[in-house]
């Protein structure tokens, strides 16, 4: 049969599908809420919207929408940029992950005055049109306009946006595939193909199933907007998703579900019911069937009138599809089972088929067999309308890489920016909440790794040796405490041995107090005067003198020489200050001292530039003098950096060292911190293995908490049974935490990843990267010595990972 002859579609103006028999058909693609993201009370929001929108269209009207769900694969990203070590092992090892594409389209078709619909015995697949252009009447597309205005603004305010297809989207160009194009060949090839229909039905090379659900006695008796998945479910709380779900998002294969409402006058559709229940009243001593038909007729008629629900018919089906024979049994019980899954018996159509296919051309729904539908309410028919689509990606500059629930397929998350532009958070400052070996540290890794190269300045306070790996890739300063290595700062350091500002000055007076007095002990007005003119009377020394080198010993030599004289021409006395118990106090920390290293280093001195610091403060975080002296210096050098770098992101992270950063007094540092670093382009982020540490410190638990706008929470299947005190510290909703506490259940099988829950997205996420990068942010003991022995073997860490992530895909394979 030729195709020419009996196409359906007259032509495409005005953004508008015209057909042959008169029909006008307004196109359009559908942005839908994200898979997993919605509550039971979101479910019931949107459903109530599509009702609505669905009440305001008239009698002879068509609504059709058609979810497409076909195989892709992610596309490396290699061309045009600067690429790092870490990024390009990520694109190779996603490359060509498999996932379902959707795309949502929305039709909604006017009828012309007194056209009735048609059946599967006259569909326009088996004659020519004969009905012209002409019999539209004058305003009818005016009126149709306004109609569909009013849909689209109310679906717009339930956050659902549709965007109206143009004359090249729909006919296509001969550089584009036009949706008409894209149906018929059910995919995007420039080639049009045979479709047949026997002895099986094919286009091209791609064998089609069709189920249908057209027939109310093989549909639930019950339906809802949405129904709970067990999958990510607990004994605790339900997880939802929509009802029509298991045919859509998780059905892995490629396939269209269509959905169909034909609208018709309310008033003749009710009359043409009373008339069928008299029909079978008078039937009904012949046959039981009959006699309970005409009682569902009275009880759906009784229900028509007395609520004021609209009546509609309805048809919905499933066409799935393979470019393989071998696969069509397959095709077949997959599809079955989804179907069963909404409680729905499965009926494959083989009679039928060409005419439903044939109505699901764009602008022919019209034409669709009114035998194949059945009669329902709006409510109950948009229970089966598919109401979510898969996690989209941000095309924000900055962001982490992370991966969908289903396929772990790469998507590019904005945890920062994007929040902040859309209202959703007032900072970026985030908690990080997770027990031991929830993957912690391995988030933080990949999100540090990628701020990084995305040109962020990064501060890291750690316990557990968590970044040595990552800093040593991206070239970092590391600093931590060894016998034959200590940690070595220089304060007096300036770059360009310029005097030091007010602020600088600041922070060297409080690290000269912390050195002399201990916590409780009273600090003099006359005592700070002194030290503020030891320190300018040091400053103006370096600017004299080039050839002395900035460090604590010269300052000390200073203070023993020049600023004693100093101290007896102005007459200071014993009283007011106190230079020799001062001078005798920092005595270990000057040169031949026990801590002679720590304010006297030489080397990594440009700590303004750069961009990667790790304070390891792990064999010191219990020592008296040296924790609160390497704490003091940390702030110095954020607290620089954050009013220094103008216009440039910087992070300071702090790992459980928080806690001993709490106890020794430097609480009020982390309140300040979290209060004031958003106003510099900051973010500070606090990471906790127990939610009971924060709550057992009041100035931490309300600085934290309360200026954290970003929760990030791991597996917390530990915490279950206690997972109220978590819920009520965090403000979490009951939605929040039934989407937490299904993180890492039904797991896909050979992948190995952590999933992550972002509070501001309300979503969770996989944690999942290639190899090379598993190897730099593992914190496994037994694959940390690996790595260490590999890096001593081939002198060389990046040549070490590559070797040993070789030998990981080696063995997988």
């Amino acid at each position: 049969m030729d195709l020419a002859k009996i196409f359906p579609i007259y032509k495409v103006e005005h953004e508008m599908i015209l057909s042959r028999q008169g029909d006008m058909t307004a196109a359009f693609e559908v942005d839908l809420p994200e898979l997993f993201s919605l509550s039971g009370v979101g479910f019931e929001a949107v459903h109530h919207a599509w009702n609505k929108a669905v009440g305001v269209l008239p009698g002879n009207t068509v609504l059709h929408k058609q979810d497409w769900f076909v195989d892709g694969s992610y596309q490396d990203k290699f061309e045009g940029e600067n690429h790092s070590f870490h990024s390009i092992s990520s694109e190779r090892f996603f490359a060509e992950r498999p996932h379902l594409d959707h795309r949502c389209r929305l039709f909604v078709t006017k009828r012309p005055k007194g056209s009735k619909l048609g059946s599967s015995a006259v569909s326009n697949l088996l004659r020519k049109s004969l009905v012209p252009l002409e019999m539209l009447e004058g305003n009818s597309m005016e009126e149709f306009q306004n109609v569909i205005g009013q849909l689209v603004q109310i679906l717009s305010d339930a956050g659902i946006v549709l965007k109206r297809l143009n004359e090249v989207q729909i006919a296509g160009s001969s550089l584009y595939t036009g949706i008409l194009e894209e149906y018929l060949n059910l995919g995007r090839d420039r080639v049009l193909q045979d479709i047949q229909f026997k002895p099986e039905w094919k286009i091209g090379s791609k064998y089609i199933q069709l189920y249908t659900l057209g027939d109310v006695d093989n549909l639930p008796s019950v339906v809802s907007p949405y129904r709970s998945y067990e999958p990510y479910g607990t004994d605790q709380t339900e997880f939802p998703i929509g009802f029509s779900t298991p045919v859509c998002a998780l059905l892995p294969c490629n396939h269209i579900y269509n959905q169909f409402l034909f609208i018709e006058d309310s008033q003749k559709k009710l009359k043409e019911l009373e008339s069928k229940r008299l029909r079978l009243e008078s039937l009904s001593n012949y046959s039981r069937e009959n006699a309970i038909a005409r009682d569902a007729t009275a009880e759906f008629l009784n229900e028509a009138i007395s609520t004021g629900r609209k009546a509609v018919k309805a048809h919905f089906n499933v066409m799935s599809w393979t470019d393989k024979r071998q696969d069509v049994g397959k095709l077949r019980n997959l599809t079955s089972g989804a179907l069963a899954k909404m409680n729905v018996v499965p009926k494959q159509e083989t009679v039928g088929a060409p005419q439903i296919f044939w109505a699901g051309l764009p602008g022919n729904q019209a034409a669709f067999p009114v035998n194949e539908t059945f009669d329902t309410f709006v409510a109950q028919a948009t229970c089966f309308f598919n109401l979510e689509t898969h996690y989209r990606t941000s095309h924000s500059p900055i962001g982490i890489r992370l991966g969908d629930r289903i396929t772990g397929y790469p998507i590019h998350v904005d945890i920062s920016d994007e929040p902040m532009e859309q209202g959703l958070i007032t900072n970026r400052n985030k908690f990080v909440l997770g027990p031991s070996g929830s993957g912690k540290s391995f988030l933080t890794n990949h999100l540090m790794r990628t701020y990084y190269e995305q040109g962020t300045h990064v501060v890291l306070v750690d316990v557990g040796h968590s970044y040595r790996g990552l800093c040593e890739l991206v070239d970092g300063y590391y600093f931590t405490y060894e016998e034959d290595n200590p940690i070595r700062f220089n304060p007096f350091h300036v770059e360009g041995r310029k005097r030091p500002e007010t602020e600088k000055k600041e922070s060297l007076k409080t690290l000269l107090h912390a050195l002399w007095k201990k916590e409780d002990e009273a600090f003099k007005r006359s005592e700070y005067v002194a030290l503020s003119n030891a320190l300018s009377g040091y400053f103006e020394l370096l600017e004299k003198n080039p050839e002395i080198f900035p460090c604590f010993d010269t300052f000390y030599d200073f203070l023993n020489d020049e600023f004693r004289d100093i101290l007896k021409r102005d007459g200071v006395r014993e009283h007011d200050f106190d230079v020799d118990n001062f001078i005798y106090v920092l005595r270990p920390y000057y040169r031949g001292g026990e801590f002679d290293y720590l304010l006297n280093a030489r080397e990594n001195l440009d700590l303004l530039e750069q961009r990667f610091i790790v304070f390891e403060l792990d064999n010191i975080k219990d020592h008296p003098i040296l924790f609160p002296v390497v704490t003091l210096m940390i702030m110095e050098i954020f607290i620089s950096k954050m009013r220094k770098l103008k216009g440039v992101r910087k992070i300071i992270l702090i790992e459980e060292a928080w806690k001993a950063i709490a106890k020794e007094g430097m609480a009020e540092y982390i309140k300040y911190l979290f209060k004031t670093v958003r106003k510099f382009f900051g973010e500070a982020i606090v990471v906790t293995q127990d939610v009971e540490d924060i709550i057992s410190s009041p100035i931490i638990k309300n600085a934290i908490i309360n200026n954290a706008d970003v929760k990030i929470l791991l597996d917390q299947s530990k915490y279950q049974n206690k997972f109220k005190d978590i819920q009520e510290l965090l403000g979490l909703t009951d939605q929040e935490k039934a989407i937490i506490l299904s993180m890492n259940k039904a797991k896909e099988v050979g992948r190995n990843y952590k999933e992550v829950y972002i509070s501001i997205y309300k979503k969770v996420y996989r944690v999942e990267v290639s190899p090379e990068e598993y190897l730099t942010y593992t914190t496994e003991e037994t694959e940390k010595v690996t790595v260490e022995e590999y890096t001593l073997k081939y002198g060389n860490r990046k040549r070490a990972i590559q070797i040993l992530a070789e030998e990981l895909n080696n063995q997988r394979s």
